[in-house]
């Protein structure tokens, strides 16, 4: 799957800089950030250094796919519910803010919409319902939420990993750039 969006990149991005210059122990902590799944880590830390955005993003993309369940499965762990605030106040809650911001739950009806696909999902899917929210307002993450819940299981893993992979890239390189 390819990404369904753009991100800003420059041959001198900062996030690649730091990267690159981190120590191993640094790096593996930023990136199990941007997805906690060791076997992804090691992937994307064995790569550098990275020349650019672009070839950090190829990385991302292409480690460790693909993902296996049980990975999936971890990474899903540390993701609140879509239209839920994260608990907590580390990184990992302030990136889902973050993401998330875009959400606006203020709309009665529409935390309740949320709430009720939510439950819909979890119920056909077994897991909570993931999407990268960075760029997305309410009213798309309810259309892809009420489009996804047609999916098959197969189709919806591999919606699934390509979504993880997305939010790897936006936590990774900083950026989200043109949606």
């Amino acid at each position: 799957m390819e990404s369904s969006f753009r991100i800003a990149e420059s041959d001198t991005d900062e996030a690649v800089v730091e990267l690159n210059a981190a120590s191993d122990a640094d790096a593996a902590r930023t990136l199990s950030l941007c997805l906690d799944v060791p076997r992804w880590v090691e992937g994307v830390l064995s790569a550098r250094p990275f020349t650019d955005t672009r070839a950090l993003r190829r990385v991302i993309a292409h480690a460790a796919a693909p993902l296996t369940a049980d990975e999936v499965h971890r990474a899903l762990a540390v993701h609140p519910r879509i239209g839920e605030r994260p608990e907590g106040d580390d990184a990992s809650a302030r990136h889902a803010s973050t993401e998330q911001s875009g959400v606006d739950i203020s709309d009665a009806s529409v935390e309740q919409r949320l709430r009720a696909g939510n439950l819909a999902y979890e119920n056909r899917f077994g897991r909570v319902f993931l999407i990268r929210a960075a760029g997305r307002d309410a009213r798309a993450v309810l259309d892809a939420l009420q489009s996804r819940l047609g999916n098959d299981p197969e189709t919806e893993a591999t919606v699934v990993e390509h979504e993880l992979r997305e939010i790897a890239e936006i936590r990774a390189t900083g950026s989200l750039g043109d949606a």
